[in-house]
């Protein structure tokens, strides 16, 4: 039996939703110790570099919190209001922007830690598989994966 489109839009928006449920602890995690990091003693010894990478990363932590909570947000304030693929459709894109955010924050926050710990011949090489490898694993790899099979076969899309 065929879903109806409440239905589907129903599955989608809460399959939306239990995503951003996983992707969310990650990127809280990540916020709370980039913003304990300027507290403590080695902070200090970091070069005006890394305090600049450090910032960057703490604002795309934060910037990567902000569109990772915003669907749920925007759904329980126009819950009931029958705008759902509207809320689906902005939703998915904020996902996105997100986890776009929460790459590039990692990438950053690591780049730091590697040129405190290793300089900056660890640093370089380490920052650009960081951003090519999370770039890869979650955005090139989903964007091709299953492309071959458009049978039409309904199941074979979930």
């Amino acid at each position: 039996m065929a879903e109806s489109e409440k239905e589907r839009l129903d599955r989608e928006l809460i399959e939306l939703l239990n995503e951003l449920r996983v992707a969310l602890p990650g990127v809280q995690v990540l916020l709370a110790f980039l913003l304990i990091l300027p507290f403590t003693d080695k902070f200090e010894t970091l070069t005006t570099f890394d305090r600049g990478i450090y910032f960057f990363a703490l604002l795309l932590c934060a910037v990567a919190s902000a569109f990772l909570i915003a669907p749920s947000a925007h759904h329980r304030l126009r819950f009931r209001e029958g705008v759902k693929e509207e809320l689906l459709q902005l939703g998915n894109r904020m996902a996105i922007s997100g986890l776009i955010c929460l790459a590039l924050a990692i990438a950053a926050s690591v780049s730091v830690v590697a040129d405190f710990l290793y300089g900056e011949r660890v640093r370089v090489p380490v920052t650009v598989a960081l951003v090519l490898g999370l770039g890869l694993l979650w955005f090139v790899v989903p964007s091709v994966v299953g492309r071959g099979d458009r049978s039409g076969d309904e199941s074979s899309r979930r």
